[in-house]
């Protein structure tokens, strides 16, 4: 037992102390306050609705009405039966936000260390040069925690692989099903399909290896456990992989069918993303820098570079007031690359960067290959358009890359790889693999390598480099000139401040090769060195400012004057927020109202083609058809409720429905359609020549909503005639059942969007429920592989204690 505790004591320090560390830097939430987040804040608004269902009523909805006319809610947080592993993975997260996901940071990347065989004290160092990251800190202050939360368990993904790969098939098989059903469960695809590549990468590398070294067994073996492993840890998922699966071919992100463009010129069908929304965000190759230099291209969008600055002095020397002038400085411009907008560098740290070109001269074998590879392969593809022949290709030709947009994200990969090489570097300054003078050597290279290239810029920045921004056009030019030195200054700040951190390390290094220091001081001085050189940077765009009350965060919208107004109207309906507050927080209308607008990045795919070829165009005729009954309006600071009474509300019967031939044809009749008496649609529904259905409709024709929950709608219909109804809800076909007098009814897509149903003479009942069959489905799988995970977890154990008694 005491050896046991001796073994297990430094772990559990260490943990400790990431516990510390975490809290430390969102000290705040020691306070009970919590960190504002823009993403976080659009996200709670689109949720409100589910979530006061889920409190109302007990259950879990799976729909909402809240945004975008109605969508599904499996990326917005919906909750699934037998979700066990989301379980484990909240038990993980029991620190206050966001300090939790810097702990995951920590705990993942110390244990990816340790399952290579790193000491305890460098995987911890490691641990904190990875979590620290300054791309890994700015996600968390602007809200993309699902990002942050899938990164986080990437490490630990490797660990289990590598733990396999080096013939602990128990322990590897074991971890990587929970790490990699972790790594699901965060729900941000984008980056698990990142992760994926860098195991392809790592799987070639060590296949050669295999095959060089005749181990080739060892390696399908291998492959085979981990194939397995990556079965179970999708089950454990199946609810939201499946769910995930089934929206994608109906979101923004499956096939369009549209082949025209607004303005009526043609397209190509796409099957996902198109290009210039995929390579929006890519990262200019000049930018590379940035990962070594913090400011090498001015830092974010928005930097406070204070009143000593040429900004300040130049805005006044305009005309401008000193408080104006304040401002401006306090939110320079100081960024020029090419992305649209930076919120702050993608820093991964001078000191690391320099151990990183150290291991490149120290470290041999299969993995350097794969971290190298890794680290190239993702610089490469971020920079997205500024490489167009790469990233064609991929766009191209490699299965689900054109499903994700901002490109320059994938860097995630080499800002894991880059600490892993760059803590071996110091593995092997320590152990006696390679001779001192070797080691002097890889010093020397190390070290011109890197100041040289910090002394290339301080002397010819002014040739290499014009320091303008494309953001600089239409700017006075005493002002863009005043922006240029300040860019310079900072440049030239941040360039010398890399040069010192690395003749620094550069001599800790120097003076342990002539046993001036021990290694457990070398460790103290890196330690220090990376957090300075991190968090430094860091806390410049995440900090104590960043924090406010709870009740701001939980609660970040309050209802004006129009608000509560229509908040009277208890009937079903849609708002359309046209004013300045609600432009600039999409999220909010969705808070109080069904909205028209929201913020997802995977809207519905049909609903985003009526947005931008009508609804952005404010067509009042499709308005109409969605049961827009309010719009916001803003005139002179003044917000008001416009009661819009040609809304054709919840239900309505037409004399005349159409089969036309295309998405094309259907999408641009509704420019002009009378949706009040016809629909139109290009599902198949009957076999005539004319493929158009008359209907006599008489002044005693209704049909009413009489109740409605987010999964839930109950109308009531009287009519002389046959008919067909028109519904202001949006068809979902993957979930949505009709039911006339409670038998199962079949309902089409009508008005491009809308759903529709013929309905016999008489009085009915008609109702939708929202029943997705992929739940249920999903549910038992995910029940099932619990099942097993937690067999082969018991048999596990038993196998390694009687491996260990034998």
């Amino acid at each position: 037992m005491s050896f046991s505790f001796k073994r297990f004591l430094p772990h559990v320090l260490v943990i400790l102390g990431f516990v510390a560390l975490s809290l430390a830097y969102f000290s705040p939430v020691l306070q009970g306050k919590k960190i504002f987040q823009s993403d976080i804040m659009h996200y709670i608004g689109m949720a409100e609705q589910q979530k006061d269902f889920a409190k109302e009523t007990g259950e879990e909805t799976y729909w909402t009405n809240s945004a975008f006319g109605g969508m599904p809610t499996y990326q917005l947080g919906a909750k699934y039966p037998h979700n066990y592993i989301k379980k484990l993975d909240l038990a993980l997260r029991f620190l206050p936000r966001p300090a939790d996901y810097l702990f995951l940071y920590f705990i993942g990347f110390y244990i990816l260390l340790l399952s290579l065989k790193v000491d305890f004290k460098l995987a911890a160092l490691g641990a904190l040069a990875f979590g620290f990251s300054t791309y890994l800190i700015i996600i968390l202050g602007v809200g993309h925690n699902s990002k942050a939360h899938a990164i986080a368990y990437m490490p630990m993904v490797l660990a289990g692989i590598l733990l396999t790969f080096r013939k602990k098939y128990i322990l590897g098989f074991l971890l990587t099903i929970v790490a990699l059903g972790l790594e699901i469960v965060a729900n941000h695809f984008q980056m698990t399909y990142y992760l994926l590549l860098l195991v392809i990468v790592l799987g070639l590398v060590y296949l050669l290896d295999a095959y060089k070294k005749k181990l080739l067994p060892h390696f399908f073996k291998s492959v085979g456990l981990l194939s397995v492993a990556a079965i179970i840890a999708v089950g454990l998922n199946a609810t939201n992989i499946m769910a995930t699966q089934e929206y994608v071919k109906e979101s923004t992100r499956g096939k369009s069918e549209l082949t025209i463009n607004i303005d009526g010129s043609e397209k190509e069908a796409s099957s996902g993303l198109n290009k210039e929304y995929i390579t929006e965000y890519s990262y200019g190759i000049t930018e590379t820098f940035n990962l070594y230099i913090p400011k090498f291209m001015g830092g974010g969008n928005s930097e406070n570079i204070g009143k000593d600055s040429e900004t300040y002095r130049s805005y006044v020397n305009l005309g401008a007031s000193p408080l104006d002038a304040l401002d401006l400085s306090k939110n320079a411009p100081m960024y020029w690359g090419d992305q649209p907008i930076v919120e702050a560098p993608a820093y991964v740290g001078a000191v690391i960067i320099f151990l990183f070109v150290l291991g490149l001269f120290l470290v041999k074998g299969r993995l350097k290959w794969w971290l190298v590879a890794g680290v190239i392969l993702s610089l490469l593809l971020s920079y997205g358009k500024n490489l167009g022949f790469l990233t064609d290709f991929f766009i191209d030709y490699v299965p689900l890359y054109n499903k994700f947009r901002a490109v320059s994200s994938i860097q995630v990969i080499l800002e894991l790889c880059i600490p892993v090489l760059a803590i071996f570097a110091l593995v092997r300054l320590f152990n006696d693999f390679q001779k001192d003078e070797d080691k002097l050597k890889a010093l020397k290279y190390a070290v011109a390598i890197t100041a040289g290239l910090c002394l290339v810029f301080l002397l010819f920045k002014s040739t290499l480099f014009d320091f303008k921004s494309l953001r600089d056009e239409g700017i006075p030019e005493a002002l863009v000139d005043a922006f240029i030195r300040d860019r310079k200054a900072l440049f030239t700040a941040d360039t010398i401040r890399t040069l010192v951190l690395v003749l620094l390390s550069g001599g800790t290094v120097y003076f342990f090769l002539k046993k001036k220091l021990s290694e457990n001081l070398v460790v103290i001085v890196f330690t220090v060195l990376i957090l300075f050189d991190l968090v430094s940077v860091n806390r410049e765009y995440v900090n104590n400012d960043n924090f406010v009350s709870a009740l701001n965060v939980d609660k970040p919208y309050q209802a004006n004057l129009a608000d509560k107004e229509i908040l009277k109207d208890k009937e079903h309906f849609r708002v359309l927020d046209m004013s300045s507050e609600g432009q600039r927080k999409p999220g909010r209308a969705a808070y109080f109202h069904n909205s028209l607008f929201g913020y997802h990045a995977a809207k519905i795919g049909r609903y985003d083609d009526l947005m931008n070829f009508h609804v952005y165009n404010n067509n009042m005729n499709v308005l109409n058809m969605l049961n827009t009954k309010y719009i916001i309006a803003e005139d002179q600071g003044r917000i008001f409720p416009y009661n819009n009474t040609e809304a054709n509300g919840n239900a309505w019967f037409v004399s005349e429905l159409r089969q036309l031939t295309d998405a094309n044809s259907e999408i641009k009749a509704l420019d002009s359609l009378d949706n009040k008496n016809v629909a139109i649609t290009t599902m198949s529904h009957w076999d005539n020549e004319s493929q158009v259905s008359k209907f006599v409709i008489d002044s005693t024709a209704s049909i009413k909503l009489k109740e409605f929950k987010p999964n839930y709608l109950s109308y009531e219909s009287n009519n002389t005639n046959d008919g067909f109804a028109v519904f202001s809800e949006i068809y979902y076909g993957e979930g949505w059942n009709a039911y006339l007098n409670n038998e199962l009814a079949p309902h089409i897509r009508v008005n491009y969007v809308l759903r529709g149903m013929e309905v016999p003479r008489g009085k009915h009942i008609i109702e939708f429920k929202f029943e997705p069959q992929v739940v249920a489905t999903g549910s038992k799988i995910a029940l099932a592989s619990s099942a097993i995970f937690g067999i082969l977890f018991l048999l596990g154990i038993l196998y390694s204690f009687k491996k260990k008694s034998d």
